[in-house]
């Protein structure tokens, strides 16, 4: 298989033909195309685990470099304390009741139970599975008794 360089720097296929240059240089690209870094990404400190955890007060955890992550789960657990409170309205609980159905399904029927449907093919297939199974066993037990 051939792997083709569609992104070649001289503007050149693999095949030779010339494609056009694009016009806009790595370096003055738009923002959105580079990466961009996300500042600290070795993760929160220990001291913010253990106030998260309820180990420390949280005063000894505002600290300059700390101190917009406490403002964060600060804002998290209030909106989710407010979240809690929240109530289903009742006519969304009926309309939900209302979808049900008023029978109980059925119980699917054992596998036991079912009809079982055999085509030609299928019938071959498995005596000349059971046949090679057999064949087997016997070339075995026949080695096995010299």
């Amino acid at each position: 298989m051939l792997d083709n360089n569609l992104n070649s720097p001289s503007g050149a296929a693999e095949d030779g033909r010339d494609r056009p240059r694009q016009s806009q240089s790595a370096e003055t690209r738009p923002l959105t195309d580079r990466e961009v870094p996300l500042g600290r990404t070795s993760g929160m400190s220990a001291e913010l685990h253990a106030w998260l955890d309820g180990e420390l007060p949280e005063s000894s955890v505002r600290k300059a470099e700390l101190s917009r992550d406490v403002e964060l789960w600060s804002r998290v657990n209030a909106e989710t304390a407010r979240r809690r409170q929240l109530k289903t309205p009742a006519h969304l609980q009926a309309s939900i009741m209302a979808a049900l159905p008023q029978v109980a399904p059925q119980p699917a029927t054992p596998w036991f139970e079912r009809e079982i449907v055999v085509t030609p093919m299928t019938a071959i297939a498995s005596v000349v599975g059971i046949a090679a199974v057999a064949a087997t066993i016997t070339a075995i037990v026949v080695n096995n008794g010299r």
